[in-house]
């Protein structure tokens, strides 16, 4: 019996070999490793297997018609000739189509085996019945398998209710347990190759799972890269645009303002290839030998201001609490968003422009920001492209902050942050003995 799925199946092959472990015996994996090579045979070319099955049959059932080796007939019954070999083929022949129509293949052997007993012939080739019963178990619903297994038994039943003293009622139990032990069987192995396929299909959706999680981390990473790039080389751009732009106005009436300025620019280049190498330090596939550097924080505002007034935007600061218990997390995104804002103004904001950082810490760790302009105002961040807006605010929605940007009515830009506290955890309990 064949435990293929029918021909045009799209189910998925069985790699039940695969499920023995590496330590099963020599023999064990050798026979499963041979099993493995006819089914994958067998689903490449089923019609092959399903002649070598029905020619193996119909072969035995007309050696047997010659012979008379598996033939009872009935007291007082003359069977004729060409009804034996009829009923002979008619019982073997079929075997061809079992796996593509198994009810309709089951239901003309079941009536040829009716035509069997009600005429006194005892053909054994009644018996092929029960392979296409296996079948019926195999790929059938449960209601349908008991349609078959009645079709099985009604030649056995009748055979018995004409010649009740006869080999059909002798053989009407024993026919009956094996028409239930080919039932059981069929269903174990559907069951367990409908298990295997679970399996296997479970197996792939993690897979696909496991590869969709791998795209979007490695799509968040490249944002979060992307967006430390824009801060990091968008600002420190725009600071050496400034200074190198001051420098070359002064050059003329001030070289000392022009070398203070070419001695800035040289500082902030350094700055920014310093931060840049830390970047891609960590890109690197030995991420263990990158150069470890802590991240921006509030004690690290003034550098940062100083630098932008030495680019030539005055810069005032006005600060209200005291910033006490501000988590690493908050400090950060407070840094990297005054520096964006802060860019922005020395890209757009124009000449005479001016600037003003407004600071408000509150208690638990709340942090409030403003900063305004004196600009032209009405231009978005970075030439309307809208990146360092858009990194401004998923940094503050990590936070569960808010995020405000847009024209003052009297001219300028203005940019507001608040940031809440976040909740500290509880600290553990001690057990109780």
């Amino acid at each position: 019996m064949t435990t293929e799925p029918q021909p045009g199946s799209t189910s998925a092959p069985d790699h039940s070999a695969q499920e023995w472990s590496a330590g099963a015996p020599p023999l064990t994996q050798h026979i499963q490793r041979i099993l493995q090579r006819i089914r994958e045979f067998d689903r490449r070319h089923p019609l092959v297997w399903d002649l070598l099955f029905t020619a193996f049959f119909v072969i035995a059932a007309l050696i047997d018609y010659g012979s008379g080796g598996w033939t009872t007939i009935a007291k007082n019954s003359k069977v004729p000739a060409a009804l034996m070999l009829s009923m002979t083929l008619g019982l073997s022949l079929p075997l061809l189509w079992r796996r593509r129509a198994p009810m309709a293949v089951l239901s003309f052997m079941s009536a040829v085996a009716l035509v069997n007993c009600l005429t006194g012939a005892m053909l054994q080739a009644a018996l092929l019945m029960l392979f296409v019963l296996f079948n019926v178990a195999l790929h059938k619903p449960l209601k349908t398998l008991w349609l078959a297994s009645a079709l099985v038994l009604l030649p056995y039943a009748a055979g018995s209710i004409r010649y009740p003293d006869g080999a059909w009622n002798r053989d009407l139990v024993p026919a009956f347990w094996s028409i239930a032990l080919v039932a059981l069987l069929g269903i174990a192995v559907r069951t367990r190759r409908d298990y295997t396929s679970s399996l296997m299909e479970r197996a792939q959706q993690l897979e696909v799972e496991r590869d969709q999680q791998a795209q979007l981390a490695a799509a968040a990473e490249r944002t979060r890269i992307a967006r430390e790039m824009h801060d990091i080389i968008g600002h420190n751009l725009s600071v050496i645009t400034g200074l190198a732009d001051g420098g070359s106005y002064a050059a003329a009436k001030s070289p000392e303002r022009a070398a203070q300025a070419l001695t800035a620019i040289g500082t902030t280049s350094r700055q920014a290839l310093a931060e840049l190498r830390r970047l891609l330090d960590v890109l690197r596939e030995q991420a263990s030998t990158a150069e470890l550097a802590p991240q921006p924080s509030l004690t690290d505002l003034d550098h940062l201001i100083d630098g932008v007034r030495s680019a030539g935007l005055p810069v005032r600061v006005k600060t209200h609490g005291r910033a006490a218990h501000v988590p690493a997390g908050t400090q950060l995104t407070v840094y990297r968003v005054i520096q964006e804002a802060l860019t922005n103004t020395l890209k757009h904001a124009g000449p005479d422009a001016t600037s003003q950082v407004f600071f408000s810490y509150e208690d638990g760790g709340a942090v409030t920001v403003t900063v305004t302009d004196t600009g032209r105002g009405g231009t978005a961040p970075d030439g309307g492209s809208g990146r360092g807006l858009t990194g401004m605010r998923e940094r503050t929605a990590l936070y569960e902050g808010t995020l405000e940007a847009g024209p003052l009515p009297t001219g300028g830009w203005r940019v507001h942050l608040h940031l809440p506290a976040i909740p500290a955890l509880p600290e553990p309990k001690e057990a109780t003995p």
